[in-house]
């Protein structure tokens, strides 16, 4: 179920080059053309899925397989840490609209922020459980 106008899709198909790292039958790895951190690597689904939130189960444990595998070689190879990061949703910064994970391999913890800093909640855990809690 390719979308003809996903650059991810695009470049599972091979109509758009790209630097892979990984791949098998399910998904593909290759370097972030942002080049914003030394490594940075995208995992996608060869499937479109928008996010998430339509992904089958099938091909989101193979993206986190190929994931942890991704992550353990950039251990192996003298990197002490990674972040992995997803964004589901315009209103979680999601930029292309095919699922994706962000490994950003990590020599050292001053080397960059991954994560925004937060002005908090006000609302009580007690609050957020009555919500949230699965049951």
């Amino acid at each position: 179920m390719k979308k003809d106008d996903c650059i991810f899709c695009k470049i599972i198909s091979g109509e758009c080059p790209s630097y892979k790292i990984f791949e098998n039958d399910y998904t593909c790895a290759f370097l972030d053309i942002s080049k914003d951190t030394y490594g940075h690597t995208l995992v996608i689904p060869k499937e479109h899925f928008e996010n998430i939130f339509d992904c089958d189960e099938k091909y989101l444990c193979e993206v986190i397989k190929t994931t942890k595998l991704i992550a353990n070689h950039y251990k192996s190879l003298g990197f002490k840490a990674v972040n992995i990061l997803n964004a589901s949703g315009k209103e979680a910064q999601q930029s292309v609209f095919h699922l994706h994970f962000h490994i950003l391999p990590r020599i050292d913890e001053k080397e960059f922020d991954a994560f925004p800093k937060l002005n908090g909640t006000d609302v009580t855990f007690e609050k957020q459980l009555e919500k949230l809690k699965i049951d």
